[in-house]
């Protein structure tokens, strides 16, 4: 007798609202979650500080590495149309029990990348507030506010987060174009214009390690494309397209971006001058070649930049619950979807409430919503989520080999192959070089680190014991829907 049965899922209830998202619109929540201004402007000069001039480099090597993941991920998101993502072609891959383990790292990794953001938030407005009016305003009300900000806009339907997001997008990118463009047109600093950031000497060097490391950070959630296929008009085309148009765009701005702010103090001088201050780098740079005006602009623009970030964090995390909970996995309650804005808005409200719950916890223990909230809690999501790219580069060409299929040898063995090779190293890079993005101690790193395995050996005895106690869901796990 088989114990395959149907998805919890109410009959004629309502669901995400199909065709809604276009391939800018999918690129647009994906490269938010990236957050580049945030990126360029927070952490890009600890990269020059440790890399020196060649750490533009560092940001193309991380855009290839990832550019070759996505020739076998997008292969097989024309084969998997479960909700599920990154869970669901792990599943196919590489079976049951590793992608019911991946789903629980999945939830980790992206509530970890968002929560943690809340803290950034919090800082960001404080500088903010302090460079434009000299006023000192505490932290907490700013990130409970934009808890409920980020609540409000999750709850709408995706199409207003689409437009939203192309918005704020725009407006922090354009900031970085402002400032690449003064320095381009004045020429950069003393020593003029110069490509030796380039030169092999310049980029193998000790610190080019821990730019790599930086470097695949800053594409965190890039892979989220395919979490918005429900929601895709011509999935088969517009995920693909938006996925290679996120990666490709990331990886060049960044590289660019970087380049001309090293142009802006000269190759001689940069590195000094980011090690001195690095979070006053971009501001004195745009200053310098675009005038005061831009940088209380930037300031106001990095806040909106992390509001971006939240935004797109929270819609990704909002899909996976949902698809969860259309599992059985996670509370069937979860599953259910808003009747006029076609948005999981359970969900959303849970994950608001878990977001609420963390980020009292830090305050009320005294943490700092830097040091504490957003580098502990980010940390063990960025390494989650790559630790998931990994998982899912590895899965490719199994799930190939199981199925009849017109796809290459290219897309379905050699890029992934090469891909697992170059994601290994890079999470080898990060897991290493962890002290760079924390500054915490030892035990502390250790335990960040070590909660990536352990959530993944907690999945596997939750797989056991669905297997065991819950077969109908087991069996049904990450199935095509119907």
């Amino acid at each position: 007798m088989s114990t395959t049965a149907p998805r919890p899922a109410v009959e004629d209830a309502p669901t995400l609202r199909t065709g809604s998202l276009g391939t800018a619109d999918i690129a647009f929540f994906v490269v938010s979650a990236a957050a580049p201004l945030t990126v360029m402007a927070g952490v890009a000069p600890i990269a020059i500080a440790l890399g020196g001039i060649g750490a533009p480099v560092g940001y193309l090597l991380a855009g290839i590495t990832l550019a070759v993941f996505a020739v076998g991920f997008t292969a097989m998101s024309r084969h998997v149309r479960s909700g599920g993502a990154f869970y669901a072609y792990i599943t196919r891959g590489l079976g049951k029990p590793a992608g019911i383990a991946a789903a629980l790292l999945a939830m980790l990794g992206y509530n970890g990348m968002e929560i943690g953001v809340y803290g950034l938030l919090g800082t960001a407005t404080q500088d903010t507030a302090h460079a434009l009016f000299g006023a000192d305003i505490p932290w907490l009300p700013v990130s409970l506010a934009g808890l409920l900000l980020i609540w409000y806009a999750g709850y709408r339907s995706i199409d207003f987060g689409a437009k939203l997001l192309g918005v704020l997008l725009v407006a922090e990118t354009g900031i970085l174009v402002l400032l690449a463009g003064g320095v381009l047109i004045k020429g950069g600093g003393g020593e003029g214009l110069s490509l030796a950031g380039f030169a092999p000497g310049n980029v193998l060097i000790p610190g080019t390690a821990a730019v790599l490391a930086f470097a695949f950070a800053a594409f965190t959630g890039f892979e989220s494309t395919v979490i918005y296929r429900r929601e895709a008009r011509n999935p088969d085309r517009t995920v693909p397209r938006a996925t290679y148009i996120a990666v490709a765009f990331l990886g060049l701005f960044y590289a660019f971006v970087v380049w001309t702010v090293i142009q802006a103090f000269g190759d001689a001088e940069v590195v000094k001058a980011a090690g001195a201050d690095p979070a006053g780098l971009f501001f004195s740079a745009i200053t310098t070649y675009v005038g005061g005006w831009a940088a209380d602009l930037m300031h106001v623009l990095i806040v909106t930049s992390v509001l971006a970030s939240l935004l797109a964090f929270h819609n990704a995390i909002n899909r996976y619950g949902l698809a969860l909970a259309e599992e059985g996995v996670l509370p069937k309650a979860l599953g259910r979807v808003h009747a006029r804005h076609r948005s999981p808005y359970l969900a959303g409200a849970a994950q608001t409430v878990l977001g609420a719950v963390v980020v009292l916890a830090f305050a009320l223990a005294g943490a700092d919503p830097y040091a504490q909230l957003l580098l502990w809690v980010n940390t063990p999501g960025m390494i989650g989520l790559l630790a998931l790219q990994l998982l899912a580069a590895i899965a490719v060409p199994f799930y190939f080999r199981r199925i009849s299929h017109e796809e290459g040898v290219l897309r379905t063995v050699v890029a992934p192959v090469v891909a697992t090779l170059l994601l290994s190293a890079a999470l080898i890079l990060v897991a290493t070089h962890i002290d760079v993005f924390t500054g915490a101690s030892p035990l502390v790193n250790a335990i960040l680190v070590g909660v990536t395995p352990a959530v993944f050996a907690l999945g596997l005895l939750l797989a056991l014991r669905l297997r065991r106690r819950r077969p109908a869901v087991y069996e049904n796990f990450a199935s095509e829907p119907s």
